[in-house]
């Protein structure tokens, strides 16, 4: 088998683009399917607090790969992709977990939700301006390997982190966070795992 043929049936598909089959979260107001991609959030009304819509199955090592196109227009803009977390108990409606990070200061690094609340590490700002693509669709991959964590947006690695902690688990839900305190919109599509 070619390596290429075996990329792609190594290759699964976690949305389908129609339903929310394998995902949960708030589908009611905050997470909407719109062209083919899970929309949150709004840009006429204020996102209250936090929402994530997260995969009802957890993943140890992977590669992670999407698209996301973000706008905003009041606020605090700011979305991500979490891997390796957990709901939280209070309030429900958080994450706890690693966050491939979106917004601005915050685009391509690596944050701690809801544990240490920090950026445990990111681009510089030359190298986001130079590869982000605003209000467009954009490409992250996220590497995890046994506490080895890289991101990557449109091709280019603005992480490569290993977790010093090894109380930290490396292994859990992933999701995607609309942030609260913002009228912002985000999409996320073509969302493709492949697990090592």
């Amino acid at each position: 088998m070619s390596s290429a043929a075996f990329t792609a049936c190594a290759q699964v598909a976690l949305f389908d683009g129609k339903t929310f089959n394998g995902w949960e979260g708030d589908t009611a107001k905050t997470w909407k399917i719109v062209d083919q991609a899970l929309t949150g959030g709004s840009l006429t009304e204020m996102v209250p607090h936090n929402e994530f819509i997260c995969t009802r199955k957890s993943y140890a090592n992977y590669i992670l790969k999407l698209k996301f196109k973000f706008s905003g227009t009041e606020g605090f803009i700011n979305g991500g992709v979490q891997f390796h977390s957990v709901r939280a108990k209070d309030p429900a409606y958080e994450m706890i977990g690693y966050q491939a990070d979106l917004g601005n200061g915050y685009w391509a690094s690596l944050y701690d939700e809801s544990r240490r609340n920090k950026t445990l590490i990111g681009p510089d700002s030359a190298t986001v301006k130079k590869i982000l693509k605003p209000n467009e669709w954009n490409e992250y991959e996220i590497r995890s390997e046994n506490g080895h964590i890289r991101i990557f947006l449109n091709g280019t690695q603005t992480v490569d982190y290993t977790e010093p902690d090894k109380s930290i688990p490396q292994k859990g839900l992933i999701a995607f966070q609309v942030h609260g305190g913002g009228k912002a919109l985000i999409a996320y599509k073509d969302i493709y795992i492949k697990e090592l």
